[in-house]
């Protein structure tokens, strides 16, 4: 993926994550992969996830998390 194409991408944050301040924000609009950026740094750097590996990364921390 290409600096230029995140321009393009609906990004959202996990509606887990409130008003705070430390979230991540990801975008469903490529096929396959799983962009993900800092979400107080939208021009900053991107990561890319395979689909399962995204779905790996969640399934994990929801296991985790403590209710």
């Amino acid at each position: 993926m290409h600096a230029a194409s995140t321009t393009e991408l609906t990004w959202r944050k996990s509606s887990h994550s409130g008003n705070g301040t430390e979230c991540v924000e990801v975008s469903d609009d490529l096929p396959g992969v799983v962009p993900v950026r800092d979400s107080k740094r939208k021009s900053g750097p991107i990561i890319t996830f395979t689909g399962a590996a995204w779905t790996s990364f969640v399934d994990e921390i929801q296991s985790e998390r403590i209710v």
